[in-house]
């Protein structure tokens, strides 16, 4: 169920992202890697530690984990979708306090079989419903499904490039879930926008608020690009007192 005052979820992919997250007082994190490829899975390592460090800052249930095998859209195979039921039982034997999924049909509907499998996997715990609900033009069909299956939450633009576009799908979206389940604005959120998208009378804002570090060990053929993406501590506390400044008016 939605919580009285819409919440503020930031994307991290590392322990540091999450202690900016936590010192920056936002309501949780989705702990993922590859942010650049739309997130995937991150290592247990990773998961792990984030779940420790989250707990000892007096957070149990802090970390939503993003479980994707790949890059490259969300149909997925049997052997996918297993490898998927398996990150899950380890995320979720490790701690964290929810898990985030997606997994549709060619047609765009969604893959009931496999979120099925998911939220059996998870085993009580909170499971999002990632933004592949983007993917195509049904987005109401699809949160119709997802309210079925007992999804708690839905990770979604509105369809659009980024989630100010979408914000007349995004009403639509809230209404017609009702509180059955929550819906958070996630895809391009800037702080300027961030009004906007709560007064459409979504649940929750998403965001990654991350910069570009420069590396200062060699890099090159076998080590990738030089820069790679961190959390931005002075945009992460933008962002929670825009959402928290916001409610306030």
């Amino acid at each position: 169920m939605p919580s009285s005052a819409p919440a503020i979820e930031i994307a991290v992919q590392d322990v540091d992202g999450l202690g900016i997250a936590l010192r920056a007082g936002a309501d949780r994190v989705e702990l993922c890697s590859a942010l650049g490829l739309g997130g995937l899975t991150p290592s247990i390592g990773t998961i792990e530690m984030a779940v420790e460090a989250a707990s000892a800052a007096g957070h149990p249930n802090y970390v939503n984990v993003l479980v994707r095998p790949r890059a490259g859209g969300f149909v997925y195979s049997a052997s996918e979708v297993a490898t998927t039921v398996r990150d899950i039982r380890a995320a979720s034997a490790a701690g964290v306090g929810g898990i985030v999924v997606g997994a549709l049909n060619a047609d765009g509907t969604v893959d009931t079989a496999a979120t099925r499998e998911f939220i059996a996997a998870a085993e009580g715990l909170t499971v999002t419903f990632h933004r592949a609900i983007d993917i195509g033009t049904r987005q109401l069909q699809i949160l119709d499904q997802l309210i079925d299956l007992g999804v708690a939450r839905v990770l979604t633009s509105g369809g659009a490039p980024r989630s100010l576009d979408g914000g007349d799908m995004l009403r639509q979206m809230a209404q017609l879930a009702d509180g059955r389940l929550q819906i958070m604005a996630g895809g391009g959120v800037t702080l300027e926008s961030i009004p906007a998208l709560l007064a459409t009378g979504i649940d929750a804002i998403h965001l990654s608020a991350k910069k570009a570090a420069l590396s200062l060990a060699p890099s090159g053929p076998g080590g990738g690009a030089a820069d790679f993406d961190v959390t931005d501590e002075e945009l992460a506390r933008a962002a929670v007192n825009a959402v928290r400044s916001t409610l306030e008016k």
